[in-house]
């Protein structure tokens, strides 16, 4: 069978053999590569159409106990400075986010123990007891099944927890202070618990092979999250994979496709990464499948503290004026801003089954 077989196969079937995809993504056709980000497009346009989704984005604390070897966070960089958003503070930025139009906050922040199931309850609570129309996204990482059973009763609505990647010898390489049986039984935990779910991986990494990313799909498809990131790795020079060759644009845009064909019901941001990665990296992404983008709604004065690789953009832009410049190029590459929840169809399946009168 032809790679262009394979791939009208997976627009049909939404699923390819590990063998099958890594032969889509070892041919270098430029062409065969359009037709995936083609054939994504048409996915995506016919489960969720042309809309995108904005997230507010608040970094609220870049301390972090873990390790991993690629992230400029890590608790091994003595360089950083670190710093730490109050509740009160947090609660600012809902506010200006939420008179700017957002329904969605994503509170993320490296693993930072100071902020106990306590506080983090409280927060919630507050945020859904002022804004009871918004989601709450939470990117804080492991966590025990009762602090996510609390953060989901106090209003919690999504978490994201990047699997990393699927390969336990890589995820084992890169994260000294973690476990790879651990990360995906918290991503079990979760979906259990009824969180909106978001997994993903970064693209490019060292020693990182197209059979590790033929398994990142294929955990992905039998996982079925809510959400998928995937970004490529960028080096950050106060880690020790600071001189290791950036995962290129075009390697992370085939990976962004292939997402979307095989889990086509899911919610695939643009990310920063990407658009760090290449001036337009986030409207070619949206081209290739994703349909959200995440706004910064950080104070300036933090933004460039957390920085997980190098010369991230955005760090000087206002919340408004980066609202208003990222939904005047979602509109120039012929999509629309839709702040509303924007819910993963999967949840609104699960839910509306949940109230069907018997």
């Amino acid at each position: 069978m032809s790679t262009e077989q394979l791939l009208d196969r997976l627009y049909e079937e939404e699923s390819l053999e590990a063998q099958e995809i890594i032969a889509v993504l070892r041919n270098p056709d430029q062409n065969l590569k359009k037709r995936l980000h083609h054939l994504a497009h048409l996915k995506r346009m016919e489960r969720y159409g042309d809309r995108v989704f904005l997230r507010g984005l608040i970094e609220f604390s870049n301390i972090c106990k873990q390790n991993c070897l690629y992230c400029g966070i890590r608790s091994g960089n003595k360089t950083v400075r670190r710093y730490r958003l109050q509740p009160e503070q947090i609660l600012e930025c809902c506010r200006e986010g939420y008179e700017l139009g957002y329904r969605t906050f994503v509170l993320q922040s490296g693993e930072d123990d100071w902020y106990t199931t306590e506080k983090l309850a409280g927060l919630i609570t507050r945020i859904k007891t002022l804004y009871p129309d918004t989601a709450v996204t939470l990117s804080i990482g492991e966590r025990d099944d009762e602090t996510y059973a609390a953060l989901l009763a106090a209003g919690a609505d999504r978490y994201l927890l990047r699997h990393e990647t699927a390969s336990r010898k890589l995820y084992e390489a890169l994260h000294p202070t973690m476990t790879f049986d651990s990360r995906r039984n918290r991503l079990k935990a979760l979906k259990s618990l009824g969180y909106q779910v978001g997994a993903g991986f970064m693209v490019g990494l060292p020693g990182q092979t197209p059979g590790d990313l033929a398994e990142d799909l294929l955990y992905l498809k039998a996982l079925e999250p809510d959400m998928i990131g995937i970004g490529p790795f960028l080096p950050h020079q106060a880690t020790p994979l600071k001189d290791e060759p950036a995962g290129t644009v075009i390697n992370t845009l085939d990976m962004i496709a292939l997402a979307r064909l095989f889990v086509p019901n899911a919610l695939i941001p643009a990310t920063t990464a990407m658009g760090t990665a290449h001036p337009n990296g986030r409207e070619l992404a949206l081209q290739a499948g994703a349909n959200v983008v995440m706004p910064n709604l950080s104070p300036l004065n933090v933004r460039a503290q957390y920085t997980l690789y190098n010369n991230k953009i955005c760090l000087g832009d206002e919340s408004a004026q980066c609202r208003f410049c990222l939904e005047q190029r979602i509109e120039a590459a012929g999509f629309h801003v839709d702040m509303g929840r924007g819910d993963s169809l999967n949840y609104l399946s699960r839910t509306s089954a949940q109230h069907v009168p018997l």
